[in-house]
């Protein structure tokens, strides 16, 4: 049981790779804690941890209002006396060319990707250095922290921040035994992902076939989705390493569509 007993939040967890992050930590023994917009659909997520014998609350939190991310918290350390383990995974995506987007929309993604890492590791970072025992901050970012796609660029934008942040946070929490990482996965075929291909096809004039073959999958390997359950493999490594040696770094889980 790697993460015996921990207490982690994992934002945008109703569903797709938080959800499967969710049920990996609570498999370890992880107290887990659904964070979603979402409060009906993370609480049948966490009443489905809990039927399946795992330890699971649910709070309602968006992660882009200071107020709800700080209610959420505060909820969990009432419940649970602290939080050991942060995983910013909220997210969405939009899709045009540049020229396209409004600012209005800039500024959802920005805030949802960027405002929500901040806020969740301020509002979790205190009780992480007040413990004593540590604890792992970690980011969702994606292959698109490291490199770019056309029609994307907000999101692109975010997920390279989250690179800086994540460094930032390494350095100030490694005095107090706080690691910080983000996952960068390829292409997972979520609803998320599953949105963008009627949509790029669309933009870009090709099938949605095409969209898979020759745009999401082009660059990998073996012509192969990265799936949910090796994003949450990476999450449980993240959140289980036992010292400071794994912090400030950036994981590329993508079927080789990008490597260092």
């Amino acid at each position: 049981m790697k993460m015996q007993d921990k207490v982690a939040i994992i934002t945008g967890s109703a569903a797709g790779i938080g959800k499967e992050i969710a049920i990996t930590y609570a498999r370890e023994g992880a107290k887990v804690v659904i964070a979603d917009m979402n409060k009906a659909a993370a609480e049948a997520t966490a009443q489905e941890l809990r039927d399946g014998g795992g330890q699971a609350m649910s709070v309602a939190m968006d992660v882009t209002d200071e107020a709800a991310v700080n209610a959420g918290v505060d909820e969990v350390v009432k419940a649970w006396g602290g939080v050991d383990v942060l995983v910013s995974n909220a997210g969405i995506q939009i899709v045009h060319p540049l020229q396209d987007f409004t600012l209005a929309e800039w500024k959802k993604l920005l805030a949802i990707h960027l405002d929500g890492a901040f806020l969740t590791s301020k509002a979790c970072l205190p009780h992480m250095y007040k413990s004593g025992r540590g604890g792992s901050v970690i980011f969702m970012g994606s292959v698109h922290s490291k490199e770019a796609s056309m029609l994307k660029a907000p999101y692109v934008t975010a997920k390279h921040g989250l690179i800086g942040l994540c460094k930032v946070i390494a350095k100030e929490g490694a005095e107090h035994g706080v690691r910080a990482n983000v996952i960068c996965p390829g292409f997972v075929r979520t609803a998320l992902v599953e949105k963008q291909i009627p949509e790029q096809a669309k933009t870009l004039g090709i099938s949605e076939a095409e969209v898979i073959k020759d745009v999401m999958l082009k660059e990998t390997v073996d012509g192969e989705f990265t799936t949910v359950q090796d994003v949450a493999e990476v999450a449980l490594l993240f959140a289980s390493f036992p010292s400071n040696a794994l912090t400030g770094q950036s994981l590329v889980v993508s079927h080789g569509w990008f490597m260092q």
